[in-house]
Protein backbone atom coordinates (compact mmCIF):
# COMPACT_ATOMS: atom_id res chain seq x y z
CA UNK A 1 0.00 0.00 0.00
CA UNK A 2 1.46 3.65 -0.90
CA UNK A 3 -0.16 6.90 -0.07
CA UNK A 4 1.30 9.94 1.17
CA UNK A 5 -0.75 12.73 3.43
CA UNK A 6 -1.13 16.10 1.49
CA UNK A 7 0.72 19.08 4.07
CA UNK A 8 3.01 17.51 5.34
CA UNK A 9 -5.98 18.27 26.69
CA UNK A 10 -7.92 19.63 29.27
CA UNK A 11 -7.76 18.74 33.47
CA UNK A 12 -10.71 17.89 35.14
CA UNK A 13 -10.74 20.86 37.32
CA UNK A 14 -8.97 23.69 38.06
CA UNK A 15 -7.53 22.77 41.33
CA UNK A 16 -6.48 19.28 40.45
CA UNK A 17 -5.36 18.08 37.06
CA UNK A 18 -7.90 15.42 36.24
CA UNK A 19 -7.55 12.57 33.11
CA UNK A 20 -10.61 11.85 31.14
CA UNK A 21 -12.56 10.60 28.50
CA UNK A 22 -14.97 12.33 26.64
CA UNK A 23 -18.40 11.49 25.04
CA UNK A 24 -19.89 13.77 22.59
CA UNK A 25 -23.10 14.45 20.54
CA UNK A 26 -23.07 14.93 16.71
CA UNK A 27 -24.73 14.64 14.01
CA UNK A 28 -22.85 12.63 12.18
CA UNK A 29 -20.41 9.40 12.52
CA UNK A 30 -18.00 11.56 10.25
CA UNK A 31 -18.82 15.13 10.90
CA UNK A 32 -18.01 17.91 12.99
CA UNK A 33 -18.53 17.61 17.06
CA UNK A 34 -21.54 19.98 18.55
CA UNK A 35 -22.24 21.12 21.96
CA UNK A 36 -23.20 18.32 23.91
CA UNK A 37 -20.87 16.52 25.85
CA UNK A 38 -20.02 14.58 28.93
CA UNK A 39 -17.03 13.91 31.04
CA UNK A 40 -16.15 10.72 32.58
CA UNK A 41 -13.69 11.55 35.40
CA UNK A 42 -10.46 9.18 35.50
CA UNK A 43 -11.12 8.77 39.11
CA UNK A 44 -13.78 6.94 39.12
CA UNK A 45 -13.85 3.10 38.15
CA UNK A 46 -15.17 3.64 34.76
CA UNK A 47 -12.29 5.11 33.15
CA UNK A 48 -9.14 3.74 35.31
CA UNK A 49 -6.67 4.42 32.22
CA UNK A 50 -8.23 7.41 30.42
CA UNK A 51 -6.42 10.04 29.06
CA UNK A 52 -6.76 14.35 28.33
CA UNK A 53 -9.80 15.59 26.22
CA UNK A 54 -9.52 16.87 22.75
CA UNK A 55 -8.91 19.93 21.33
CA UNK A 56 -10.72 19.49 17.91
CA UNK A 57 -12.17 23.03 18.42
CA UNK A 58 -14.38 21.95 21.17
CA UNK A 59 -14.86 24.38 24.86
CA UNK A 60 -12.87 22.44 27.63
CA UNK A 61 -14.19 20.21 29.96
CA UNK A 62 -13.76 23.17 32.25
CA UNK A 63 -16.58 24.89 31.06
CA UNK A 64 -19.99 24.81 32.50
CA UNK A 65 -21.58 22.34 30.01
CA UNK A 66 -19.52 19.41 31.17
CA UNK A 67 -21.34 17.28 33.17
CA UNK A 68 -20.38 13.82 35.06
CA UNK A 69 -22.17 10.66 34.15
CA UNK A 70 -24.02 9.40 37.51
CA UNK A 71 -25.79 6.49 36.45
CA UNK A 72 -23.99 5.07 33.37
CA UNK A 73 -24.60 1.28 32.07
CA UNK A 74 -21.66 0.34 30.05
CA UNK A 75 -18.22 0.69 30.62
CA UNK A 76 -14.68 -0.76 29.46
CA UNK A 77 -11.87 -0.65 31.65
CA UNK A 78 -9.71 -3.05 30.02
CA UNK A 79 -9.68 -0.44 26.79
CA UNK A 80 -9.47 2.75 28.89
CA UNK A 81 -12.26 3.71 28.08
CA UNK A 82 -15.98 4.20 28.83
CA UNK A 83 -19.32 5.20 27.37
CA UNK A 84 -22.72 5.67 28.49
CA UNK A 85 -26.18 5.20 27.83
CA UNK A 86 -27.52 7.42 30.17
CA UNK A 87 -30.48 10.14 28.91
CA UNK A 88 -27.64 12.59 28.43
CA UNK A 89 -26.76 10.16 25.01
CA UNK A 90 -28.13 12.02 21.83
CA UNK A 91 -31.73 9.90 21.14
CA UNK A 92 -31.29 10.91 17.24
CA UNK A 93 -30.05 7.61 15.44
CA UNK A 94 -28.09 10.21 12.85
CA UNK A 95 -26.01 11.53 16.30
CA UNK A 96 -22.71 9.86 17.46
CA UNK A 97 -21.63 9.42 20.85
CA UNK A 98 -17.88 10.67 20.36
CA UNK A 99 -16.03 8.53 21.92
CA UNK A 100 -12.22 10.59 23.20
CA UNK A 101 -8.62 8.70 24.33
CA UNK A 102 -5.63 10.65 24.52
CA UNK A 103 -7.12 13.60 22.75
CA UNK A 104 -8.25 11.83 20.00
CA UNK A 105 -11.22 10.77 18.51
CA UNK A 106 -11.38 7.22 18.80
CA UNK A 107 -15.18 6.32 18.06
CA UNK A 108 -17.56 7.62 15.84
CA UNK A 109 -20.16 5.39 14.54
CA UNK A 110 -23.54 6.77 14.85
CA UNK A 111 -26.58 4.28 15.13
CA UNK A 112 -28.01 5.16 11.81
CA UNK A 113 -24.58 3.94 10.75
CA UNK A 114 -24.19 0.58 12.48
CA UNK A 115 -27.91 -0.24 11.09
CA UNK A 116 -26.71 0.06 7.80
CA UNK A 117 -23.68 -2.10 8.24
CA UNK A 118 -26.05 -4.73 9.49
CA UNK A 119 -28.08 -4.38 6.57
CA UNK A 120 -25.74 -4.70 4.04
CA UNK A 121 -25.19 -8.62 5.60
CA UNK A 122 -26.23 -10.08 2.78
CA UNK A 123 -24.87 -7.91 -0.02
CA UNK A 124 -21.04 -8.62 2.11
CA UNK A 125 -22.15 -12.22 1.22
CA UNK A 126 -23.15 -11.74 -2.50
CA UNK A 127 -21.42 -8.95 -3.90
CA UNK A 128 -18.13 -8.60 -1.58
CA UNK A 129 -16.99 -12.17 -1.93
CA UNK A 130 -16.77 -12.13 -5.51
CA UNK A 131 -13.98 -9.87 -5.38
CA UNK A 132 -11.73 -12.69 -3.97
CA UNK A 133 -10.21 -15.55 -5.82
CA UNK A 134 -9.82 -19.15 -4.57
CA UNK A 135 -6.50 -20.32 -3.21
CA UNK A 136 -5.84 -22.33 -5.98
CA UNK A 137 -6.65 -19.45 -8.93
CA UNK A 138 -3.96 -17.15 -7.43
CA UNK A 139 -0.74 -16.48 -8.12
CA UNK A 140 2.04 -17.94 -5.27
CA UNK A 141 5.52 -15.75 -4.54
CA UNK A 142 6.71 -19.73 -5.94
CA UNK A 143 5.45 -18.88 -9.59
CA UNK A 144 7.58 -16.08 -10.32
CA UNK A 145 10.82 -16.51 -8.59
CA UNK A 146 13.62 -19.28 -8.60
CA UNK A 147 12.75 -22.57 -8.21
CA UNK A 148 14.76 -23.86 -5.24
CA UNK A 149 14.16 -26.94 -6.07
CA UNK A 150 15.43 -27.02 -9.51
CA UNK A 151 18.90 -28.64 -10.77
CA UNK A 152 19.38 -25.10 -11.94
CA UNK A 153 18.34 -22.77 -9.29
CA UNK A 154 21.87 -20.90 -9.03
CA UNK A 155 21.72 -20.14 -12.87
CA UNK A 156 18.00 -18.63 -12.11
CA UNK A 157 19.04 -16.73 -9.16
CA UNK A 158 22.35 -15.78 -11.48
CA UNK A 159 19.60 -14.40 -14.35
CA UNK A 160 18.00 -13.07 -11.68
CA UNK A 161 20.48 -10.82 -10.50
CA UNK A 162 22.32 -9.82 -13.79
CA UNK A 163 18.48 -8.38 -14.98
CA UNK A 164 18.56 -6.22 -11.14
CA UNK A 165 22.06 -4.81 -11.48
CA UNK A 166 21.00 -2.14 -13.62
CA UNK A 167 18.15 -0.86 -11.15
CA UNK A 168 19.30 3.03 -9.71
CA UNK A 169 19.17 3.32 -6.27
CA UNK A 170 16.62 5.94 -6.09
CA UNK A 171 14.21 2.67 -7.78
CA UNK A 172 15.60 0.23 -5.28
CA UNK A 173 14.79 2.39 -2.38
CA UNK A 174 11.31 2.71 -3.69
CA UNK A 175 10.40 -1.00 -4.17
CA UNK A 176 12.15 -1.34 -0.76
CA UNK A 177 9.63 0.94 0.86
CA UNK A 178 6.57 -0.61 -1.19
CA UNK A 179 8.03 -3.86 -0.15
CA UNK A 180 8.12 -2.99 4.02
CA UNK A 181 4.69 -1.47 3.76
CA UNK A 182 3.14 -4.38 2.40
CA UNK A 183 4.88 -6.62 5.12
CA UNK A 184 3.48 -4.58 7.08
CA UNK A 185 -0.16 -6.24 6.85
CA UNK A 186 -0.67 -7.12 10.49
CA UNK A 187 -1.21 -3.41 11.36
CA UNK A 188 -3.56 -3.55 8.50
CA UNK A 189 -5.60 -6.63 9.52
CA UNK A 190 -5.97 -5.30 13.02
CA UNK A 191 -7.39 -1.90 12.00
CA UNK A 192 -10.03 -3.80 10.21
CA UNK A 193 -10.41 -5.80 12.98
CA UNK A 194 -11.67 -2.43 15.39
CA UNK A 195 -14.24 -1.29 13.18
CA UNK A 196 -17.71 -0.67 15.18
CA UNK A 197 -20.30 -3.28 13.10
CA UNK A 198 -17.85 -5.35 11.16
CA UNK A 199 -14.73 -6.45 13.29
CA UNK A 200 -13.87 -10.40 13.43
CA UNK A 201 -15.01 -10.74 16.87
CA UNK A 202 -13.82 -13.80 17.82
CA UNK A 203 -10.70 -14.08 15.48
CA UNK A 204 -12.49 -16.71 13.01
CA UNK A 205 -16.44 -15.66 13.05
CA UNK A 206 -18.49 -17.05 10.35
CA UNK A 207 -19.89 -14.21 9.11
CA UNK A 208 -18.85 -12.05 5.92
CA UNK A 209 -17.01 -8.97 6.69
CA UNK A 210 -14.86 -11.41 9.36
CA UNK A 211 -14.42 -13.48 6.48
CA UNK A 212 -13.77 -10.81 3.83
CA UNK A 213 -11.01 -9.57 6.30
CA UNK A 214 -8.89 -12.61 6.58
CA UNK A 215 -9.32 -13.70 3.28
CA UNK A 216 -8.14 -9.89 1.88
CA UNK A 217 -5.26 -10.30 4.22
CA UNK A 218 -4.23 -13.70 3.05
CA UNK A 219 -4.15 -12.35 -0.53
CA UNK A 220 -2.20 -9.18 0.31
CA UNK A 221 0.28 -11.41 2.38
CA UNK A 222 1.36 -12.85 -1.00
CA UNK A 223 2.86 -9.22 -2.25
CA UNK A 224 5.24 -8.43 0.67
CA UNK A 225 6.69 -11.67 0.65
CA UNK A 226 6.92 -11.59 -3.29
CA UNK A 227 9.45 -8.46 -3.00
CA UNK A 228 10.94 -9.57 0.06
CA UNK A 229 12.31 -12.72 -1.43
CA UNK A 230 12.87 -11.19 -4.82
CA UNK A 231 15.22 -8.39 -2.94
CA UNK A 232 17.13 -10.96 -1.12
CA UNK A 233 17.98 -12.79 -4.38
CA UNK A 234 19.28 -9.29 -5.83
CA UNK A 235 21.94 -8.99 -3.81
CA UNK A 236 21.75 -4.93 -4.09
CA UNK A 237 20.19 -4.00 -0.95
CA UNK A 238 21.20 -4.54 2.90
CA UNK A 239 18.48 -7.14 4.04
CA UNK A 240 19.01 -6.88 7.68
CA UNK A 241 18.49 -2.83 7.88
CA UNK A 242 15.45 -3.88 5.66
CA UNK A 243 14.33 -6.76 8.08
CA UNK A 244 14.74 -4.22 11.32
CA UNK A 245 12.65 -1.78 9.25
CA UNK A 246 9.84 -4.19 8.98
CA UNK A 247 9.96 -4.81 12.55
CA UNK A 248 9.67 -1.61 13.99
CA UNK A 249 6.87 -1.09 11.62
CA UNK A 250 4.94 -3.54 12.82
CA UNK A 251 5.77 -2.77 16.69
CA UNK A 252 4.84 0.96 15.66
CA UNK A 253 1.32 -0.09 14.15
CA UNK A 254 -0.33 3.14 12.02
CA UNK A 255 -2.87 5.81 12.89
CA UNK A 256 -4.78 7.05 9.78
CA UNK A 257 -7.44 8.67 12.29
CA UNK A 258 -10.59 6.26 11.59
CA UNK A 259 -12.23 6.56 14.60
CA UNK A 260 -12.77 2.67 14.33
CA UNK A 261 -15.57 3.71 11.75
CA UNK A 262 -16.01 1.88 8.50
CA UNK A 263 -17.31 4.53 7.00
CA UNK A 264 -13.96 6.16 7.64
CA UNK A 265 -12.05 3.35 7.11
CA UNK A 266 -13.62 2.53 3.68
CA UNK A 267 -13.01 5.59 2.10
CA UNK A 268 -9.44 5.03 3.16
CA UNK A 269 -8.93 1.67 1.55
CA UNK A 270 -10.32 2.61 -1.88
CA UNK A 271 -7.80 5.19 -1.78
CA UNK A 272 -5.12 3.22 -0.47
CA UNK A 273 -5.81 0.37 -2.83
CA UNK A 274 -5.72 2.96 -5.49
CA UNK A 275 -2.53 4.48 -4.74
CA UNK A 276 -0.90 0.82 -4.63
CA UNK A 277 -2.32 -0.32 -7.95
CA UNK A 278 -0.74 3.58 -9.16
CA UNK A 279 2.40 2.59 -7.53
CA UNK A 280 3.09 -1.00 -8.56
CA UNK A 281 2.09 -0.38 -11.95
CA UNK A 282 4.51 2.17 -11.66
CA UNK A 283 7.68 0.44 -9.90
CA UNK A 284 6.57 -2.52 -13.05
CA UNK A 285 6.73 0.12 -15.99
CA UNK A 286 10.33 1.44 -14.81
CA UNK A 287 11.51 -2.36 -14.28
CA UNK A 288 10.82 -2.74 -18.06
CA UNK A 289 12.67 0.30 -18.85
CA UNK A 290 15.78 -1.03 -16.67
CA UNK A 291 15.52 -4.13 -18.42
CA UNK A 292 14.47 -6.38 -16.16
CA UNK A 293 11.19 -7.94 -17.27
CA UNK A 294 10.93 -10.69 -14.56
CA UNK A 295 10.72 -7.97 -12.18
CA UNK A 296 8.20 -5.98 -14.20
CA UNK A 297 6.03 -9.10 -13.93
CA UNK A 298 6.46 -9.49 -10.26
CA UNK A 299 5.25 -5.27 -9.36
CA UNK A 300 2.54 -6.04 -12.49
CA UNK A 301 0.35 -8.70 -10.64
CA UNK A 302 0.68 -7.13 -7.14
CA UNK A 303 -0.88 -3.67 -8.68
CA UNK A 304 -3.58 -6.64 -10.47
CA UNK A 305 -4.88 -7.62 -7.18
CA UNK A 306 -4.48 -3.71 -5.55
CA UNK A 307 -6.93 -3.16 -8.60
CA UNK A 308 -9.50 -5.90 -7.43
CA UNK A 309 -9.14 -5.30 -4.16
CA UNK A 310 -9.77 -1.35 -5.03
CA UNK A 311 -13.21 -2.05 -7.08
CA UNK A 312 -14.15 -4.25 -3.62
CA UNK A 313 -13.43 -1.66 -1.32
CA UNK A 314 -15.40 1.28 -3.67
CA UNK A 315 -18.30 -0.83 -4.22
CA UNK A 316 -18.62 -0.72 -0.17
CA UNK A 317 -19.01 2.67 0.02
CA UNK A 318 -21.09 2.90 -3.14
CA UNK A 319 -23.19 1.21 -0.92
CA UNK A 320 -22.58 3.58 1.91
CA UNK A 321 -24.15 5.96 -0.74
CA UNK A 322 -26.75 4.35 -1.86
CA UNK A 323 -28.35 3.44 1.55
CA UNK A 324 -27.00 6.91 3.66
CA UNK A 325 -25.71 9.22 1.21
CA UNK A 326 -25.50 12.17 4.02
CA UNK A 327 -23.18 10.03 6.50
CA UNK A 328 -21.46 8.81 3.32
CA UNK A 329 -20.39 12.65 1.99
CA UNK A 330 -19.72 13.01 5.34
CA UNK A 331 -17.41 10.54 5.88
CA UNK A 332 -15.68 10.77 2.65
CA UNK A 333 -14.80 15.15 3.50
CA UNK A 334 -13.59 13.90 6.87
CA UNK A 335 -10.41 12.03 5.00
CA UNK A 336 -9.96 14.54 2.70
CA UNK A 337 -9.78 17.43 5.22
CA UNK A 338 -7.29 14.93 7.01
CA UNK A 339 -5.07 13.59 4.57
CA UNK A 340 -4.61 10.37 3.71
CA UNK A 341 -1.65 9.12 4.87
CA UNK A 342 0.52 6.21 3.95
CA UNK A 343 0.06 3.51 6.08
CA UNK A 344 3.67 3.16 6.64
CA UNK A 345 3.68 6.52 8.01
CA UNK A 346 6.16 5.28 11.12
CA UNK A 347 8.50 4.32 9.01
CA UNK A 348 11.71 3.88 11.04
CA UNK A 349 15.03 2.05 10.34
CA UNK A 350 16.40 3.11 13.72
CA UNK A 351 19.42 4.89 11.88
CA UNK A 352 18.56 7.39 9.41
CA UNK A 353 18.50 10.60 11.38
CA UNK A 354 21.95 9.45 12.83
CA UNK A 355 22.57 9.38 9.29
CA UNK A 356 21.80 12.64 7.43
CA UNK A 357 20.81 15.04 11.00
CA UNK A 358 18.35 14.83 13.72
CA UNK A 359 15.21 16.12 11.62
CA UNK A 360 16.01 13.55 8.74
CA UNK A 361 12.92 11.42 8.49
CA UNK A 362 12.96 7.84 6.74
CA UNK A 363 9.19 8.15 5.87
CA UNK A 364 9.17 11.91 4.33
CA UNK A 365 12.70 11.00 1.81
CA UNK A 366 11.19 7.68 1.04
CA UNK A 367 8.10 9.16 -0.41
CA UNK A 368 10.48 12.24 -1.80
CA UNK A 369 12.00 10.11 -3.83
CA UNK A 370 9.00 8.15 -5.15
CA UNK A 371 7.80 11.16 -6.32
CA UNK A 372 11.02 12.54 -7.55
CA UNK A 373 10.76 9.22 -10.16
CA UNK A 374 7.28 9.47 -10.34
CA UNK A 375 6.14 6.35 -8.59
CA UNK A 376 3.54 8.24 -6.51
CA UNK A 377 3.28 11.87 -6.85
CA UNK A 378 0.88 14.57 -5.25
CA UNK A 379 -0.54 14.61 -8.73
CA UNK A 380 -1.53 11.10 -8.16
CA UNK A 381 -2.91 12.01 -4.83
CA UNK A 382 -5.13 14.20 -6.36
CA UNK A 383 -6.06 12.44 -9.81
CA UNK A 384 -7.43 9.70 -7.18
CA UNK A 385 -8.97 12.21 -5.52
CA UNK A 386 -10.84 12.82 -9.12
CA UNK A 387 -11.26 9.69 -9.50
CA UNK A 388 -13.49 8.74 -6.72
CA UNK A 389 -15.51 11.79 -6.36
CA UNK A 390 -16.62 10.57 -10.17
CA UNK A 391 -16.85 7.30 -8.78
CA UNK A 392 -18.97 8.19 -6.38
CA UNK A 393 -21.27 10.41 -8.19
CA UNK A 394 -20.27 13.16 -5.46
CA UNK A 395 -21.45 16.40 -7.14
CA UNK A 396 -24.95 14.41 -7.93
CA UNK A 397 -26.02 13.59 -4.76
CA UNK A 398 -29.52 16.06 -3.59
CA UNK A 399 -31.54 16.84 -1.44
CA UNK A 400 -28.38 16.42 0.99
CA UNK A 401 -28.37 17.41 4.74
CA UNK A 402 -26.71 21.07 5.26
CA UNK A 403 -23.37 19.98 6.94
CA UNK A 404 -23.31 16.91 4.31
CA UNK A 405 -24.50 19.79 0.94
CA UNK A 406 -21.69 21.69 2.58
CA UNK A 407 -19.08 18.23 2.38
CA UNK A 408 -20.07 18.19 -1.33
CA UNK A 409 -19.29 21.38 -2.07
CA UNK A 410 -15.83 20.77 -0.20
CA UNK A 411 -15.31 17.33 -2.08
CA UNK A 412 -15.68 18.69 -5.98
CA UNK A 413 -12.90 21.41 -6.08
CA UNK A 414 -10.89 19.82 -3.47
CA UNK A 415 -8.65 18.19 -6.34
CA UNK A 416 -7.74 21.59 -7.45
CA UNK A 417 -6.47 23.03 -4.08
CA UNK A 418 -4.14 19.42 -4.11
CA UNK A 419 -2.49 20.62 -7.62
CA UNK A 420 -1.86 23.99 -6.63
CA UNK A 421 0.10 22.33 -4.00
CA UNK A 422 1.41 20.15 -6.20
CA UNK A 423 2.62 23.12 -8.53
CA UNK A 424 4.23 25.17 -5.65
CA UNK A 425 5.83 21.99 -4.60
CA UNK A 426 7.40 21.80 -8.67
CA UNK A 427 8.69 25.13 -8.66
CA UNK A 428 10.21 24.59 -5.84
CA UNK A 429 12.35 22.01 -6.17
CA UNK A 430 13.37 23.27 -9.86
CA UNK A 431 14.52 26.50 -8.37
CA UNK A 432 16.23 24.55 -5.39
CA UNK A 433 17.76 22.62 -8.60
CA UNK A 434 18.72 25.41 -10.49
CA UNK A 435 20.83 27.30 -7.10
CA UNK A 436 22.82 23.67 -6.90
CA UNK A 437 20.52 22.94 -3.72
CA UNK A 438 19.53 19.73 -4.65
CA UNK A 439 19.17 17.40 -1.77
CA UNK A 440 20.03 14.08 -1.15
CA UNK A 441 19.96 11.25 1.99
CA UNK A 442 21.43 8.27 2.97
CA UNK A 443 19.26 5.28 3.20
CA UNK A 444 20.76 2.11 5.11
CA UNK A 445 18.74 0.03 3.47
CA UNK A 446 21.48 0.97 0.18
CA UNK A 447 24.13 0.76 2.79
CA UNK A 448 24.04 4.22 3.86
CA UNK A 449 24.13 5.45 0.06
CA UNK A 450 23.54 8.67 -0.91
CA UNK A 451 20.19 9.42 -2.94
CA UNK A 452 18.90 12.08 -4.72
CA UNK A 453 15.89 13.44 -3.02
CA UNK A 454 14.83 16.04 -5.46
Amino acid sequence: MLSGKIGSLAPGSASTPRRSVVVQSSASGAGQPNKSQIIIPSGSRLSPRVAPAPSQGDASPQTTRVASVERPTTTSQDSGASTSTSAAQPTDPHKAPYIYFQGQRVHSLHAHGLDVIKSMGNWAETDLMRYLKPVDKCWQPSDLLPDSASPDFEDQVIALRKAAQDLPLDYLVVLVGDMVTEEALPSYMNMLNTLDGTKDETGAQDQPWARWTRLWTAEENRHGDLLNKYLYLSGRVDMRSIETTIQRLIGSGLDPQLENNPYLCFVYTSFQERATKISHGNTARLATYYGDNALCKLCGVIAADESRHEMAYSNIVDQFFHRDPNGAMLAFADMMRKGIVMPAHFLDDGSHAASNGPKANLFHDYAAVADNIGVYTTHDYADIVDHLVARWKVADHTGLRGDAAEAQEFLVNHSQRIRRLADIQAERRARDRKRGKARSAAFSWAFNRQVPLQ
